[in-house]
């Protein structure tokens, strides 16, 4: 069988992929703006889709020492970024009226179940337990993010790749509890002194890092702006704290030693 754009994209069967709630059987009608709704999201899990792939890719080169390869997946990683941060100006076309119109129709769903963005956060280190409750135990959903729980996240694959490149990464570090959420450690501090004053390498491997860490805290400033804009501060849908919980998201680095030597250096 001949492969054709068509058939090699699957472009059929994505095109089929968009079925607005609120769709009325009689009339064959739906709210408007339930399309680009729908649309946005699914695009936002293609991205992350891609972003654990890359990630994924990243965790394995700097455990190899492979600076090259690791600089170009990071690289990637940022633009990827910087496209989902400007998908947020498209869903700000919708206006709050516009999404009053179908939000009733989404019943109990909520961001919050997105499976791959939970599994985007504990790869990049932020692991919080209460997350898997959002997906029924046994779903394929709930699997995929406790399959994350255990595993090094980034910043453990970066230790380990100073480790491998013979700079005194504390052993305490490199052999923390992966499950632990983000924290200061004043040892591994001073070795990032070092690396930046002296190793220039390395030093673009952290600036790389940073650059992610600050395009993560901007993609979530820009979805709580986008959320209290649309909603307010009203609960979110399927029960969710909405803004007030997003809230308290931001300003919190995924790699925080990175962040505390700049008033050293």
């Amino acid at each position: 069988m001949q492969i054709t754009y068509g058939s090699y994209l699957k472009v059929p069967e994505l095109l089929a992929l968009q079925v607005p709630a609120s769709h009325d059987a009689t009339s064959g009608r739906f709210e408007h703006d339930e399309m680009l709704f729908i649309i946005i999201h699914q695009v936002y899990e293609l991205w992350f889709k891609q972003q654990l792939h890359e990630g994924d890719r990243l965790a394995q080169c700097l455990i190899a020492n492979e600076v090259e390869p690791a600089c170009a997946t990071l690289k990637r990683m940022l633009t990827i970024l910087k496209t989902m941060v400007q998908q947020v100006d498209v869903l700000e076309t919708m206006t709050p009226v516009s999404f009053l119109s179908f939000r009733s129709f989404l019943s109990s769903s909520s961001g919050f179940q997105s499976a791959q963005f939970r599994e985007f956060e504990f790869l990049l280190g932020n692991k919080h337990p209460r997350v898997l409750a959002h997906n029924p135990e046994g779903s394929a959903e709930h699997r995929a993010i406790a399959a994350r729980w255990p595993k090094p996240t980034l910043y453990d694959a970066f230790a380990r790749f100073l480790a491998a490149r013979g700079h005194a990464v504390p052993k305490v570090l490199l052999e923390r509890d992966v499950t632990q959420p983000p924290q200061e450690w004043p040892e591994m501090q001073e070795v990032l002194l070092d690396v930046y004053r002296n190793f220039p390498a390395e030093r673009q491997v952290c600036e790389l890092l940073v650059d992610l860490d600050e395009g993560v805290q901007e993609w979530r400033y820009r979805h709580v702006k986008m959320v209290e804009r649309t909603i307010g501060f009203k609960q979110g849908t399927g029960g969710s704290p909405g803004a007030a919980y997003l809230r308290t998201t931001l300003f919190n680095p995924l790699f925080p030693d990175l962040w505390a030597i700049r008033t050293r250096l």
